[in-house]
Parts: C-alpha cells; sequence; structure tokens
C-alpha cells in the first residue's frame, strides 16, 4: 500500500540503482540507517529539507528525482492549476526586455492595476485564476518596457514585471515546475537590475534565492540571502524595503536551520522579529504578508525543519494569531500544513496531525493538493494506520491527495 503513496520505494529504487547500502546512504546524508530504513517502508515521511538536500547529495540526483516532480489527478481541484503552465512557459520563454513576443498591450495604468488586484489572486492561493490572468498580463509588461512611452513608464512597467514574476515564480514552484520558477526569478532580476532602486533589486534576490537548486547547496543559499540582506538594509527605510529585507533575513535563518546552524538560525530569525516590530501586524498590507504574525508562521516552519516534533511544534503555533492569517491563505495553509507535519512525527499526536492538516486543505484545498510535503505526511499516517481502522477522514484525504488507501 505504501509503495503507492510515500516516496520511500522511489528512494529505495534509487539508492539500489546505486549500489549502496542503507548504511552508506544513512552515513552521507547525515541521518540514521534505522531513521532512513523507516522512511524506504514508508513509516516515516521525509519531510526535512536537511534530509531530501542530503540523499540526493548521496545518491548524486536531483530533488525531484527522489519527491517526484509534478503529478496530475482526476481530482480538478488538484490538476486545474496545472493547465496554465504551457502559457507561462510561453510568456516566459518568448519574450525579452528588449524584444516583446506581442505587439499589442493594454495601457500601462490598467496592467499596474490589474497586477495589484492579482495579489489578492495570489495571497488567497486560487492558482486557478492567477493562472488564466498571469501570462497575458507579462506578455503585455514586456511590451511597455521594450517600447516605453518614457523612462518613467519604462521604470513603472520594469518594477510591474518584477512584482508579476514573483507571482510566477511562486506558484510554479508550488506547482513543482523548478525550471519555470526559476526563469521567472531570472527574468525579475534582469528587469530589477535594468530598474535599479535597491529596494526593486532586493525583491528580486529574494525570489531567485527561492529558486536556487537545493542539492548540497544551502550553505549557497544561506550565503546568498545573507548578502543580499546586508546590501539592502541602507535602503530599507519604508515598510516595503523593511518587508523585503525581513523576508530575505527569513529566509536566512530557515537555510541557517538546514544547515544546522541552529545559533545562527535563530539570530536572523531574532533579526527579522526586530525589524517586523516595526510594521503593523497585518500580514494582508505588508510586502510578501512581512510581518510579526508571519515571522511566528516561519518559526514553526524552521521548528518543524530543525527536528522538533509534537507538542514542541504545538506551543510555537499557539502563538500565532491565526485570525490575522485569514487573509492570506497560502501562508496560512503552510502553517497549519507545517504544524501537521510536526504532530504527525510523533505517533502520540498523529490524530491532532490529521487536524491540522484537513484545515490546510479547507483553506487552500489547491495548494495542499499539490503539496509534496503534505502528501508524504499523509502516506505515512495512512502507512501508520494500516494496521488499525483508517479514520474516514484520513480515508478522504487521502483521496484527494491522489494517495491509494
Amino acid at each position: 500500500m505504501y509503495d503507492e503513496a510515500t516516496v520511500g520505494p522511489r528512494l529505495r529504487a534509487l539508492r539500489k540503482w546505486r549500489r549502496m547500502t542503507l548504511i552508506e546512504v544513512a552515513d552521507q546524508a547525515g541521518m540514521s540507517k534505522t531513521h532512513l530504513s523507516d522512511i524506504e517502508r514508508g513509516l516515516k515521511a521525509l519531510d526535512r529539507r536537511s534530509y531530501i538536500s542530503g540523499l540526493a547529495m548521496a545518491l548524486r540526483v536531483s530533488e525531484i528525482d527522489i519527491v517526484g516532480g509534478p503529478h496530475l489527478s482526476s481530482d480538478p481541484v488538484q490538476a486545474a492549476p496545472h493547465a496554465a503552465v504551457p502559457a507561462m512557459r510561453m510568456a516566459l520563454q518568448t519574450n525579452t526586455l528588449a524584444q516583446p513576443a506581442t505587439e499589442e498591450a493594454r495601457p500601462l495604468y490598467e496592467l499596474v492595476e490589474g497586477v495589484r488586484k492579482l495579489e489578492t489572486v495570489f495571497t488567497r492561493c486560487d492558482y486557478i485564476e492567477l493562472g488564466r490572468q498571469l501570462p497575458g498580463v507579462i506578455d503585455e509588461l514586456h511590451k511597455h518596457v521594450a517600447m516605453p512611452r518614457d523612462e518613467q513608464a519604462q521604470r513603472l512597467a520594469l518594477e510591474t514585471l518584477v512584482e508579476a514574476c514573483m507571482f510566477a515564480t511562486f506558484r510554479m514552484k508550488d506547482l513543482g515546475y523548478a525550471d519555470l520558477a526559476y526563469q521567472a526569478a531570472a527574468r525579475a532580476e534582469e528587469a530589477a537590475r535594468l530598474h535599479g532602486d535597491p529596494v526593486v533589486i532586493g525583491k528580486a534576490a529574494y525570489c531567485r534565492i527561492q529558486t536556487m537548486p537545493r542539492e548540497g547547496t544551502w550553505d549557497r543559499i544561506r550565503q546568498a540571502a545573507e548578502k543580499a540582506a546586508n546590501t539592502l538594509k541602507p535602503a530599507a527605510t519604508d515598510s516595503v524595503g523593511r518587508s523585503v529585507l525581513g523576508m530575505l533575513t527569513l529566509t536566512a535563518s530557515l537555510a541557517s536551520a538546514v544547515e544546522h546552524k541552529l545559533d545562527t538560525a535563530q539570530a536572523w530569525l531574532a533579526e527579522a522579529h526586530q525589524l517586523a516590530t516595526l510594521l503593523p501586524d497585518d500580514p494582508a498590507r505588508n510586502w510578501s504578508s512581512f510581518s510579526v504574525t508571519n515571522v511566528g508562521v516561519w518559526r514553526v516552519g524552521i521548528a518543524v525543519e530543525s527536528g522538533e516534533v509534537g507538542g514542541s511544534v504545538l506551543q510555537k503555533a499557539q502563538v500565532v494569531d491565526q485570525d490575522k492569517l485569514q487573509s492570506t491563505r497560502c501562508r496560512y495553509a503552510s502553517f497549519l500544513a507545517d504544524v501537521g507535519r510536526g504532530l504527525a512525527r510523533n505517533p502520540k499526536s498523529s490524530r491532532k496531525a490529521l487536524s491540522w492538516l484537513l484545515q490546510a486543505e479547507r483553506v487552500a484545498p489547491q495548494r495542499i493538493r499539490n503539496n509534496n510535503s503534505a502528501k508524504e505526511t499523509i502516506g505515512v499516517l495512512l502507512t501508520q494506520a494500516h494496521a488499525a481502522a483508517v479514520s474516514r477522514e484520513l480515508r478522504g484525504l487521502a483521496a484527494r491527495m491522489g494517495i491509494s488507501h
């Protein structure tokens, strides 16, 4: 049963293909033989970035080879967001900043307003509607960048293109299209460099860092985040600049946690919290939802990445004001799923884990049903429950995730 539910069988096949023993792979990946064996048998989830990265390095494969690429099921909520991928690929790969692929474009002010409205679509995790509108917007913004009315109009088009490419970066990454996420981030960085403003450059750097390969490169991710943050600090004098700087510090903290540099991770987390106190604690108002509440969300995610389980994760989660996350469904769903993953690692709290994961799905079904970490955790819960009576709620969630039950 677990052969279809978790990444364990794929991991075991890769290990045997490399003709490596459990001990050899575990030692190189920085985990115990028992832990690796449990993952291969579907008894524990492979849901920590450090372990995924370490295993990819040990087996000399990409992370996609281990966790799997985009998967389409018969569930329209899970599959429909992928329908926009061809149009997104065309928009990113047929345009350049000097040579647009389209000759027609709406007035720039309409596109700027359209991107502002798309931010709401982005934060509420409506991948389908975002995919319907975003490729055309990216097309038309390239036209205004390449053939501007004047220098001021070009700068506005460039800044708006950076925001649009950020939406593309994260949603393509969420759906498992790492190549398109990277291309969107690279285009954002190209536009930001041409624009020249340090805050705009910081936004694009944040996107690029999020798309860097994970296989054994978390030290580079941390260094890139630290460099971008230190470069931006002198210019981070308003709310947007501080929000961008805050997201870079949170990224540096997470990367440090993956590297097991826990003191460094906590130092960057403390710096992020200090920055957040200078802004309204309203995730919906701030760039990329940066706020005290959002720092609390990242604190939970970093704790889960650091190996915390059960009550320790729940204690950190209880500090987060969930009411303030209602308007940012993607961030809220990620928070709920992280708590669920942390609780699922302790058999004593597995029923609580299911409750948090179900809530995450209710908040943002398109996101959660396309999330490999959530799917892995649900598959492991299903495997653990196989000997006992599997609950109706778990069977239903597994079915919606495309997991055989």
